[in-house]
């Protein structure tokens, strides 16, 4: 529990009268590392936000080892992050980050989303009445532009000083247009895919139930591995 209340999303979510947090703020770390840790991952890739909910992980694996005196029994799992773009704001807020549990849909790009949706959602991204700089150190104190330049550097596989220099002076409205082509062209054809099988019942059926085998054929194993060390 001491582990838990110190995480900085919990106390970010939980606030000041942290007795009355969902149980769900406590339980998503320990799922999150169970399911990790269950299946002997080496690496993780994460978002710069998770990074303390792999280092909970790391914690748990080496205490669990230590305790039972069953050395790399559970393996301690690398965290693997992204140097630059490894967290994406909100296209409402370029302080928060961008999440599925916002109430509003325009504050992200959902991997579902239409041409049309994507096109909107851009168009309607919070900015500032400045034209975009000339320097990356200007975006410091412009978290929207910032991040608007981020995400379309990400996906054009650049940096974020050579988007800076490209769009340097022009119009929040000339960029958000190249960026909205950009993002179309890599989300719609997952889009696409998603709804093409989402429509195919059995296919996905049948997906889930040899998961589902592989998963627990593994599992059960290292579940019962994990019993005899400890002695049930």
């Amino acid at each position: 529990m001491g582990w838990l209340n110190r995480m900085t999303q919990f106390k970010e979510k939980a606030g000041k009268d942290k007795e009355k947090a969902s149980i769900g703020l406590y339980s998503y770390p320990i799922l999150m590392a169970a399911d990790i840790l269950l299946y002997d991952s080496s690496h993780v890739p994460v978002g710069e936000d998770q990074k303390q909910h792999l280092e909970l992980c790391r914690d748990i694996a080496q205490k669990f080892n230590n305790d039972y005196g069953s050395e790399d029994f559970l393996k301690v799992p690398e965290p693997l992050i992204q140097k630059e773009f490894s967290r994406i704001m909100s296209l409402k807020d370029g302080k928060k980050k961008m999440s599925k549990s916002e109430l509003s849909d325009l504050s992200r790009i959902n991997l579902t989303d239409d041409k049309d949706m994507i096109i909107n959602k851009i168009k309607k991204a919070k900015t500032d009445s400045l034209p975009l700089p000339s320097s990356v150190n200007e975006l410091n104190e412009r978290p929207e532009a910032k991040n608007l330049l981020g995400i379309y550097s990400s996906l054009i596989n650049s940096t974020l000083d050579k988007s800076v220099k490209d769009f340097n002076g022009k119009n929040f409205s000339d960029f958000k247009e190249k960026l909205g082509e950009v993002l179309v062209e890599k989300i719609n054809p997952i889009s696409v895919e998603i709804k093409k099988l989402i429509d195919d019942k059995v296919f996905l059926d049948k997906i889930l139930l040899d998961g589902y085998k592989k998963a627990n054929n593994i599992a059960s194993k290292k579940i019962k591995k994990m019993q005899e060390i400890i002695g049930f």
